[in-house]
């Protein structure tokens, strides 16, 4: 809350209008802090009071809501204005943005499943050449004074090597300006399911994610119990102070 003291004699600058508007209701809100001290009203007189007072306290925020829109309107207005402003270009350098993509769309795609493929080569290749590597290092230790069993495996751990190397660069050569995206889509109705994948989807949400669907349900009778009527949900009017 702002210091509510009227401005005095000497103050420097434009008056608050904050300030000015608290000035007006000082006396009100001094009697009203007074009230709102946690007792309850216990007879008519009392209640007269503090309705006088709630209407004061009420005209005195509908002031300061007047006056916030006021002082705000002409900063919004200029924000708007100064969005509004970029707006036409920043689309079109999205529009031209999004052109350039789905022009090289289909290339990167087939680049990208192409060199998957060699990567994918790549690591099976590496594992065969691993898989020679262990027997000709089995032949070699069943056999330490066969020169060729030792010079066969030192050649299939080179070329394992080699392997490895040549997998991991291609595992590194992709394409870029691509991602992975994840997406989705309902399954078609069937005789045996007519409603398809949204009854599924439900199903399993109620089983998996029951709070998930107590929070749609509670929202929902919210924004519809004045229209309709809801089965399980009773609706009843009643009166309340404001």
């Amino acid at each position: 809350m702002n210091d509510m003291t009227p401005i005095g004699i000497g103050h420097n600058g434009a008056p608050d209008p904050i300030d000015e508007i608290n000035a007006r209701y000082e006396g009100d809100r001094l009697a009203a802090e007074s009230w709102a001290d946690g007792a309850k009203v216990e007879n008519e007189a009392q209640m007269k009071e503090a309705d006088t007072l709630r209407k004061s306290m009420q005209r005195w925020r509908l002031d300061l809501e007047k006056g916030q829109k006021e002082a705000t309107t002409p900063l919004r207005d200029a924000y708007q204005s100064e969005l509004d402003r970029w707006k036409p270009t920043i689309a079109d350098a999205k529009r031209i943005e999004g052109c350039i993509v789905a022009g090289v769309d289909a290339f990167k795609r087939a680049e990208d499943a192409r060199k998957a493929e060699i990567a994918r080569l790549a690591r099976e290749e590496e594992a065969r050449k691993q898989r020679e590597v262990e027997a000709a290092a089995a032949l070699a230790r069943h056999n330490p004074a066969d020169l060729e069993a030792q010079r066969a495996a030192e050649a299939a751990a080179r070329e394992a090597e080699q392997a490895r190397i040549a997998a991991s660069k291609a595992s590194k050569d992709t394409v870029k300006g691509m991602r992975t995206v994840t997406r989705y889509a309902f399954e078609e109705p069937t005789e045996a399911n007519p409603r398809g994948g949204h009854r599924m989807a439900l199903n399993d949400i109620a089983q998996n994610d029951p709070d998930a669907i107590t929070a749609f349900v509670e929202e929902y009778v919210r924004r519809n119990h004045k229209t309709r009527q809801i089965s399980g949900v009773r609706v009843w009017e009643e009166k309340e102070a404001f």
